[in-house]
């Protein structure tokens, strides 16, 4: 019984941390609608904008990975 209790406490989080996964995703779709909401207003701006686009991207996956690796160590570590 306290096994099964410990395996469901394991799944609950790893489930809640693929909210962690999912709001990576919905901010990286922000970054690059902003990008092209903006890059459509102004064409010539464009060019100089897209190392910032790679580097917003960046840091909002890499918070999505963070959570995956919660994910894995929640999962196998724990």
């Amino acid at each position: 019984m306290e096994g099964d209790l410990a395996n469901m406490g394991k799944y609950i989080g790893v489930g809640l941390t693929a909210i962690g996964m999912g709001g990576a995703a919905i901010g990286v779709g922000n970054i690059a609608g902003n990008f092209l909401a903006g890059a459509l207003r102004n064409p010539s701006a464009a060019a100089g904008q897209t190392a910032m686009l790679f580097i917003g991207i960046a840091f909002a996956e890499a918070l999505g990975i963070f959570s995956f690796l919660v994910a894995l160590l929640l999962m196998f570590a724990v």
